[in-house]
């Protein structure tokens, strides 16, 4: 197979949906691709999903881990720490991966997801350059590569929203951190700290980004390191890798729904394949949308408890109930207006229809560059992980969005739903969001294009492979 690289991430969809479009992506440039795939967590589906990518991707080599050893004893203790697990469980893959990869001709480097940054080790054990995919923006990275070598007694729960200051990236409220920064120095806490402090560690980082979006991010990571006499690793900006799902079931109703509005006319909320909120959130967010009068498509999947912590968020639940959970009549007098559909909507299709106007939107980062490419402004609601920060730079840093007021409280009212959806399908800020929006999606599609600035630094990552490309 001559020069090959192995790409190396985890059965979840967020880490492993854009991992598969930078294979797509090198393939396209002739060199031979194998996306390894840690199962974990494991998954009835693992196998079905690894087939339909094989079947969709055809020039992409993907092979699925055996599940870790270290899984069944964590799996006895049900007070175990979802997380901890998880990084016990990486980490546990690396004898099948170091298998694998001893087993494939000719690999010249291993790309490890940011999460299984572990497999450095396995990489220096195999003697092969390591680099890492972030699968977010180039801001949080800027903060990430910081935030290790920050006095070790800083406590930023008790920060409140002073800003902190992180090189490239706008300021940040302490309290817009990923939650498990803001509690105890405990082991949640510590093991996301050593996932930044694997940052400094690879060959290179590849990001999920674009220099356009990203200018002053990508300029401090590329000019400076956040260790004083120890360079910084080099930075490939790459994205916007972002694709419709392949192999798919068809148009959803969605689809042909919305191709009976007019064009820029609807509002489509969606919080992600793994949020959702509580019952009464969802009916807040019902009255404001039908006070607002304008219309809207909103993917609801089935809510959670009020008092539920963020691991449920990642638990597996069934199509919601939409009469028992929206208001009285609410299905009734909003028919024809607006179109509820239960747990799932295809998220690229429907956010580059010509019909979608905005995006209520949970500030995951493939969300948000999907909004980029489909040059739609963002109401950002976020909910958990590095959302909080994604909302930050979007709306501050990038001015593509507003925020919905009381993402950091009990909830979200049906006054601010109604204000904000108005704000960005009536006002002149809208407007201005809107032709900002149009302007980030010809930028993202030239930073792709042939001499676009992610093209040549996906080139470059393989020059430094001394790896061949073909155009």
């Amino acid at each position: 197979m001559g020069s090959a690289v192995v790409l190396y991430t985890w059965m979840v969809r967020g880490h492993l949906h854009p991992m598969v479009q930078l294979a797509d992506r090198l393939s396209a440039h002739g060199v031979p691709v194998t996306v390894a795939i840690a199962d974990v967590p494991s998954s009835d589906d693992s196998s079905n999903t690894v087939a339909r990518l094989s079947a969709s991707y055809a020039s992409v080599s993907f092979h699925l881990l055996p599940p870790a050893t270290a899984r069944s004893g964590n799996a006895a203790d049900p007070d175990a720490d979802p997380f901890i697990t998880l990084i016990a469980d990486l980490r546990a893959t690396n004898p099948a991966l170091l298998d694998f990869v001893r087993s494939l001709p000719s690999v010249k480097a291993l790309v490890l997801d940011f999460f299984c940054g572990c497999a450095l080790d396995a990489a220096a054990e195999l003697g092969l350059p390591a680099y890492l995919f972030f699968t977010s923006g180039a801001s949080p990275l800027a903060a990430y590569l910081h935030i290790p070598v920050m006095r070790s007694d800083v406590s930023f729960g008790d920060m409140g929203r002073s800003l902190l200051q992180f090189p490239g990236a706008h300021p940040v409220p302490a309290s817009d951190l990923p939650e498990v920064l803001l509690g105890p120095h405990n082991q949640q806490y510590k093991a996301t700290i050593g996932l930044f402090e694997q940052l400094a560690r690879p060959k290179g980082i590849l990001a999920n980004t674009f220099e356009w979006l990203e200018p002053r991010a990508v300029k401090a990571i590329e000019e400076g390191s956040p260790r004083p006499g120890e360079p910084g690793p080099r930075l490939f900006c790459v994205g916007p890798l972002v694709g419709e799902e392949r192999g798919g079931e068809g148009n959803h109703e969605c689809l042909a729904w919305l191709d009976t509005r007019p064009a820029r006319s609807v509002v489509f909320l969606c919080f992600g394949s793994a949020s959702s909120v509580p019952a009464e959130q969802l009916r807040e967010i019902a009255v404001g949308l039908e006070r607002s009068g304008h219309a809207f498509l909103w993917a609801v999947r089935a809510p959670v408890a009020p008092d539920a912590d963020s691991t449920k968020r990642f638990e597996g639940r069934g199509e919601a109930a939409l009469e028992a959970l929206l208001p009285d009549g609410f299905l009734d007098r909003t028919r024809g207006r607006g179109l509820v559909v239960p747990t799932w909507a295809p998220q690229v299709e429907v956010l580059r229809h010509p019909a979608t106007a905005a995006f209520v939107t949970h500030c995951g980062w493939n969300s948000t560059l999907e909004a980029v490419t489909a040059g739609v402004p963002m109401v950002c609601w976020p909910m958990y992980a590095e959302q909080r920060l994604n909302k930050v730079f979007v709306t501050e840093g990038m001015k593509l969005g507003v925020v919905m007021v009381g993402y950091d409280e009990a909830m979200v009212k049906a006054d601010e739903v109604e204000t904000k959806v108005r704000l960005v399908m009536e006002s002149q800020q809208g407007k201005e969001l809107r032709e900002r929006a149009a302007m980030a999606k010809d930028m993202a599609r030239a930073a792709l294009e042939t001499d676009g600035s992610s093209e040549r630094a996906l080139v470059d990552f393989l020059n430094s492979l001394d790896i061949s490309t073909q155009e």
